[in-house]
């Protein structure tokens, strides 16, 4: 059954507040002093967490899209990755104005004891320009140039594990799913890729 507009707009809508309410529920939390003994490391993790779930999503629909035959799930990738996107601009926020209270001397004295760091800000920086040019026109504009630099999630997606996994620094049960299934999602597109270059020759 082929759905109208109106009912694509209505769900459209109601993903859209599916993925604030993460964040909703985190200021709720914020407001009333339920974020623990530090409530600063807890809005970090908590927004880096999700910043990590949503990239992931994000990089299942393609594979998803293909494996289900479901077309229509491409029309929510450019908010995931957006979504993605505000989450992991969030982290960086809490830890640069909160954490470090925007002290460039405080962040070159944390980078030696915690060089994640630069893992985690190499992630949001390839982040950025796929955000900025994620709107139709840029993709217009752009032509087959905005394909090969929105390659640059599957770096995205890479740098962000590696982040993840250094910065918990323990193998729990979360960490070997997130890294499982980031490993799957770059298998399939490597798969695919190969795959497509053999029968063009």
């Amino acid at each position: 059954m082929r759905l109208s507009k109106v009912q694509w707009a209505v769900i459209k809508v109601i993903v859209f507040i599916l993925c604030l309410m993460p964040f909703l529920l985190l200021l709720m939390d914020t407001i009333q002093d339920q974020l623990g003994a530090n409530p600063i490391e807890t809005l970090h993790f908590r927004l880096g967490d999700w910043a990590l779930r949503f990239l992931c999503i994000g990089l299942s629909l393609t594979p998803l899209r293909k494996l289900l035959k479901q077309n229509d799930l491409s029309r929510f990738r450019r908010m995931l990755g957006l979504y993605a996107f505000f989450y992991a601009s969030m982290h960086f926020l809490v830890y640069i104005v909160l954490d470090l209270s925007l002290s460039w001397e405080a962040f070159v004295d944390e980078v030696p004891k915690s060089p994640y760091i630069l893992v985690g800000l190499l992630t949001f920086i390839l982040l950025i320009p796929l955000a900025v040019t994620s709107t139709k026109a840029m993709q217009k504009r752009l032509g087959k140039k905005w394909l090969t630099l929105h390659k640059l999630v599957y770096v995205a997606g890479v740098t962000a594990i590696v982040h993840y996994l250094w910065l918990i620094k323990t193998l729990t049960i979360e960490a070997i799913f997130y890294a499982s299934l980031m490993f799957v999602l770059l298998a399939y597109r490597l798969f695919t890729y190969f795959k497509a270059r053999r029968l063009c020759f």
